[in-house]
């Protein structure tokens, strides 16, 4: 890791993407079981890599000038699905690397005053190569994996409670785990919507609240299929990033937001799954159950997490953007302008 000082930035915006815009047809993975076994596929083609920078880039904004923030920042690591090539940091104060235990992401950890106009900025440079994960290509699931990932958090309980709400008494039949997989993909497609209403309560990852109202993001989406899927004992897991536009539409330009998706676990790997994009692209439905495309970058795991060091306002529900405590309370003010390049 290495540490660089701000440089100031000009941003070029080719392209904005919110909570992944995907729409170009990717390559299709292995054949299909289950309900979706008799639907043709396209010709197989191999699997799509893609290399680009990344730019997380924010500001701390809304403070007081003068006053002292605690920041905490998700960092992007190398995993099954990534390689993080180089990674550079551009921050007002020293910072130091530290370890969510639960889970294992790495956070970036400082502290810093507000300028005069009340700001703090951040800027983290990445160099990414990151592959398309295909159904038959998943990550292998470890013993410890498994028990970690069946386990519920406060909004995403694992109780039987989101399964009797959904299923009453007509229960999935469970001898399959990549079958009973997709019924829970094509249930939580069925009942859900992708949609940001006025209320406020979408985007929590509330799976109450998506069983309750049928619309939210993608967080809503993927918590009810990971509270179905525990609840059935297919351990699932949360993960949480920013999308690129498919390459053939962009190949620089801003992201607006988040993105997360879902990995279950069945024939002893971990299989993706992407429900909020294939209720917004009907016609990628099929390739979104088992497979991701390259066009995404994960930053963390999972939920309800403990920061390190320990922040003064108890686990954190999700963590993409950065966590910022002001005396002890959390701060919201942020301007976003994260962008990406491809890397020819």
């Amino acid at each position: 890791m290495r540490f660089f000082p701000r440089p100031p930035c000009a941003l070029l915006a080719i392209v904005c993407v919110g909570c992944s815009s995907a729409t170009s047809a990717p390559s299709m993975g292995a054949p299909r079981t289950g309900a979706m076994a008799g639907k043709p596929l396209p010709t197989q083609q191999a699997a799509a890599h893609r290399t680009f920078r990344f730019f997380y880039d924010v500001v701390i904004d809304d403070l007081k000038p003068g006053s002292v923030a605690r920041i905490w920042i998700p960092k992007a690591q190398t995993t099954h699905d990534q390689t993080i090539r180089e990674t550079k940091l551009h921050l007002p104060n020293e910072a130091r690397e530290t370890t969510e235990a639960k889970y294992g992401n790495r956070l970036i950890y400082f502290e810093a005053t507000a300028n005069a106009k009340g700001q703090i900025p951040v800027l983290v440079e990445y160099l990414v190569n990151r592959k398309e994960l295909r159904i038959d290509g998943g990550e292998e699931v470890s013993d410890e994996a498994r028990m970690l990932f069946l386990g519920g958090s406060k909004l995403v309980p694992a109780d039987g409670s989101i399964l009797k709400r959904v299923f009453a008494d007509k229960m999935p039949n469970r001898d399959d785990p990549l079958a009973l997989a997709e019924a829970l993909y094509e249930e939580v497609d069925k009942r859900m919507t992708y949609g940001k209403p006025s209320d406020k309560g979408w985007g929590r990852g509330d799976a109450f609240y998506a069983c309750r109202e049928g619309v939210g993001n993608c967080t809503d989406f993927h918590s009810m299929f990971n509270a179905l899927a525990r609840d059935l004992d297919v351990p699932a897991k949360f993960e949480i990033g920013f999308p690129l536009p498919p390459r053939d539409q962009a190949t620089k330009g801003e992201i607006g937001g988040y993105h997360c998706w879902a990995k279950f676990a069945a024939n002893g790997r971990w299989i993706g799954v992407d429900i909020s994009e294939a209720d917004k692209h009907p016609e990628l439905k099929q390739y979104y159950f088992g497979n991701l495309t390259p066009d995404r970058l994960t930053f963390t795991v999972g939920r309800d997490l403990e920061l390190v060091p320990k922040n003064e306002s108890g686990p954190v529900n999700f963590l993409v953007y950065p966590y910022v405590e002001v005396d002890g309370k959390p701060h919201a003010g942020l301007l976003k302008r994260f962008r990406f390049e491809d890397v020819q």
